[in-house]
Parts: structure tokens; sequence; C-alpha cells
């Protein structure tokens, strides 16, 4: 394995001074978010260095073994509860460390640089986003839910970390409960997340990409 996770990279017309960096959810990779990136509309002179990382091909025991993109193993699961691989959740949550530590080296203030992840890509991003040892512009919580949140032990840079939460009214994927049970997490950790429904499924809709757009150009 390489130092750091192949990616999608899509750079500003100018030189970046800001990074997002955001996760697919199983069994997609890079790419899924690749067309909404031109549809956000951030302010000028935000010029933000996109980068989608591509999740490793691993067995996923809910989907009989079969090998796809995926964060983290899903051992079973129904509507309300998970039970996934632990550590392989943490090692991703490493491997977004270590791309925000590139993206420092490459000269971006850690305040200039958010984390969003979609479904298994928002897991990772609850436990690497809190835990990050440097203050983060903000996370970004699309359709997910919060596995570690009863053993995180956030980090006091990120004490105060701006979070988005959103999710479909209509998801049979992740039933909105997770959504509801992830912000119960946040607030009895400190935390003052914002939340956003939609009448969606397990998706992305064009209101929501407005208000996504929004809350970027307000963090940044």
């Amino acid at each position: 394995m390489s130092d750091s996770l192949p990616a999608v990279i899509i750079e500003p017309e100018q030189e970046a001074n800001a990074s997002i960096i955001w996760l697919h959810g199983l069994g997609s990779n890079g790419h899924d978010f690749e067309s909404i990136v031109p549809l956000l509309g951030l302010k000028e002179g935000s010029n933000v260095r996109f980068i989608l990382p591509h999740a490793p091909s691993i067995p996923i025991s809910m989907n009989m073994g079969h090998v796809m993109p995926g964060w983290f193993d899903i051992k079973s699961a129904d509507g309300v509860g998970r039970s996934i691989d632990s550590r392989q959740l943490l090692v991703s949550a490493l491997e977004v460390h270590k791309l925000i530590d590139i993206e420092i080296e490459k000269g971006i203030d850690s305040e200039r640089i958010i984390l969003i992840g979609f479904s298994q890509g928002g897991s990772v991003n609850y436990q690497a986003g809190l835990t990050y040892d440097k203050p983060l512009a903000g996370m970004l919580s699309l359709s997910t839910f919060f596995p570690t949140a009863e053993e995180v032990i956030p980090h006091p840079a990120n004490q105060k970390l701006p979070i988005l939460v959103c999710h479909g009214t209509h998801d049979v994927v992740l039933d909105i409960s997770h959504a509801e049970k992830s912000l119960d997490a946040l607030k009895t950790l400190g935390y003052q997340p914002k939340y956003l429904t939609y009448p969606m499924a397990h998706s992305v809709c064009p209101d929501q990409i407005t208000d996504i757009a929004s809350w970027l150009n307000a963090q940044l």
C-alpha cells in the first residue's frame, strides 16, 4: 500500500488555499461525488482542492462476503442496528489523518480543511475528524451513522468543530434514527451540530447540494 490512499484530486484554477476530503459510501469509489463539485458554487477566493479517495476492496460479510470498495466490514445490519469491524474503521480514520497531514504539508492551514463523508465514509469521518490533533474547518455528515460514538475520545483541538448532519426521511438503507442517534451522541460529547433533513432516499438531492454549498462557504 502506498503512503496514502489513491484518490481523485480536483485542483482549483488558482493555487489552493483550502482542502475538502470527501469519502464515498460502501461499494462506490472516489468518482461518486466528482460530478457534484462543479455544482457547489464556492465563493470567490475559496480555492479548494478536492480529495476524493478510493476505499480499498474488502469482503463485506453483510453482502455474502462479496469483495467491494469499503472503509470497514459490516458484519450484520438491520434498520436500526449495525455490527461492524471497528478495527478496520479505526485504520480508515488514520488514513484520513494522513490525507489531512499531506494537505498541511502542501501549505493548507488545518483550519481550512473540511471533511465530508457519505454513509460509511461519514462513519469514518466522525472518528477521524473528532480525534484529529489540529483544528479543522468543519465536518459534513451525509446519510451516515456514528458507530464509534461510545468509544471516541475527541481531541481538544476539535472540541468546537462545526458539524452539519444531513439525512433523508425516506432512507431505507440507513434509517433516519441513525442521524438522530448521531446528533444525541455529538451533543453528549459537547458539540452543537446543525441538522437538515430532506424527502429523499439514501442519496443526495438538489436542495441539499444548495445547502451544502452555503454551509461550506460559511466555514471557508
